[in-house]
């Protein structure tokens, strides 16, 4: 299972899977080039929903899809400091197929 982690430090934003650096996947799709950010609505956050819904489904077509509403439901949420595992993920995706 798949572990993804953010938190903000002094040097700036740390966005991982595995404890390896998440890949923004920009050759799947560009809503900006500033990177991550989380905790609100916005082209950086549905970003970060992109990235890991690109690594989790391995689909990009349906990542694409679902980055947006993943991006209001859960990325916006997050705190500055947050974990989510694959689990998580599913859930979601469960909870949301009428979307």
């Amino acid at each position: 299972m798949k572990i993804y982690e953010g938190k903000r430090t002094i040097d700036g934003l740390v966005v991982t899977v595995d404890g390896n650096r998440l890949a923004e996947h920009y050759e799947v799709k560009q809503f900006t080039r500033r990177g991550f950010e989380w905790t609100y609505e916005g082209a950086s956050p549905q970003q970060l929903a992109l990235a890991i819904l690109v690594e989790h489904l391995g689909d990009a077509e349906r990542a694409v899809a679902l980055s947006e509403p993943y991006m209001q439901d859960v990325i916006a949420n997050l705190d500055n400091e947050w974990r989510l595992t694959g689990d998580d993920v599913d859930a979601y995706l469960r909870a949301s197929r009428g979307r």
